[in-house]
């Protein structure tokens, strides 16, 4: 039992005092996972500006408390979750049997029901026998310190939950890593990886709520690691969704016309290799947001309420 209040009304807080510890070799498997994790990522940004900076993946754990608040976020989420899902089912049943390949720029047949969309993806063409109508998410989350205002970290833990839920009722391979930067002299970078197509864990929707409000952030290092991911992911689509509240300010010198321009060509880079992005921006700095990501990759989310179910309309879209 622990109370904040030391006085006789005091009310305790209750506790699991016995949680199921992990077997050891369980242990063992996710500590090799995680400095996998780092030698990847490490890997991957040593050949752009980030090169120098020291860089730690964490895996984070969960305990009794962390389930106890995902039951409480997600009590509400999950009937909006569980029908947009439901309503996608249909709609992935015809594209397999239909055996043609919908949203592409050129194509067999003429999809009037695309124009809406006005992203030029009009057409239909015939899958290969063995092509599947895949995507693959990413979904990447600004921990800086800014978070901790005006309700966005629990807009943001909200929004996560009704993703990774979805991705899991439509089979959809999910990457969600937070990131912070300048946590200290030797960890001047930090990622945490919450979920992890390569290592799926039913527990993984627990570890979501270790999500913070922690100190800067280098948003263009984060990107690049999360991207790279997906770009070698074997699914036909790619999306990596950044919720952000604020520009990237990180020591030193990564702010202004230096990060937004590091973190365009970045985002050019893997557009090329067909990762596709969007920026949710839920802070002051909208305008700075919208225009490093540009117009069609960002989205202004004035409501944070709504948030979680837009974002998973958004995805289930790409389907």
């Amino acid at each position: 039992m622990a109370s904040s209040d030391t006085g006789e009304n005091g009310s305790p807080q209750y506790h699991q005092a016995n949680p199921e510890p992990m077997a050891e070799d369980a242990r063992q498997r996710e500590r090799d996972f995680r400095k996998k994790l780092n030698h990847a990522a490490r890997e991957i940004v040593s050949d752009s500006i980030h090169a120098r900076v020291k860089l730690i993946v964490h895996r984070p754990d969960y305990n009794q408390e962390s389930k106890e608040q995902y039951i409480r976020l997600s009590q509400e989420l999950m009937p909006v979750v569980q029908e947009i899902a439901r309503k996608t089912l249909p709609l992935l049943e015809h594209e397999t049997s239909a055996g043609f390949e919908r949203n592409r720029y050129y194509g067999s047949r003429f999809q009037a029901d695309s124009v809406a969309y006005r992203d030029y993806r009009h057409f239909a063409r015939k899958r290969p026998p063995t092509e599947t109508p895949t995507l693959a998410v990413g979904l990447r989350v600004d921990e800086s310190a800014s978070m901790s205002a005006f309700g966005r970290l629990e807009a943001a833990k909200r929004a996560v939950i009704a993703v990774y839920e979805f991705c899991r009722l439509r089979h959809i391979p999910v990457l969600i890593y937070g990131d912070t930067a300048d946590v200290s002299r030797l960890e001047q970078m930090s990622l945490y990886a919450y979920a992890d197509f390569e290592k799926p864990d039913d527990h993984d929707r627990y570890r979501l709520m270790g999500i913070r409000a922690r100190s800067n952030n280098r948003d263009g290092m984060a990107l690049r690691i999360m991207a790279e991911r997906l770009a070698h992911a074997p699914q036909q689509a790619k999306l990596l969704i950044s919720i952000t509240d604020g520009q990237p300010k990180a020591m030193d010198d990564y702010t202004g016309s230096y990060a937004a321009r590091d973190m365009r060509q970045t985002i050019e880079e893997y557009e090329r290799k067909g990762v596709a992005f969007l920026a949710a921006a839920i802070g002051q700095d909208k305008d700075v947001i919208h225009d490093i990501y540009g117009q069609d990759k960002f989205l202004d989310i004035a409501n944070l309420r709504q948030f979680p179910a837009r974002l998973v309309r958004i995805i289930a879209r790409y389907l």
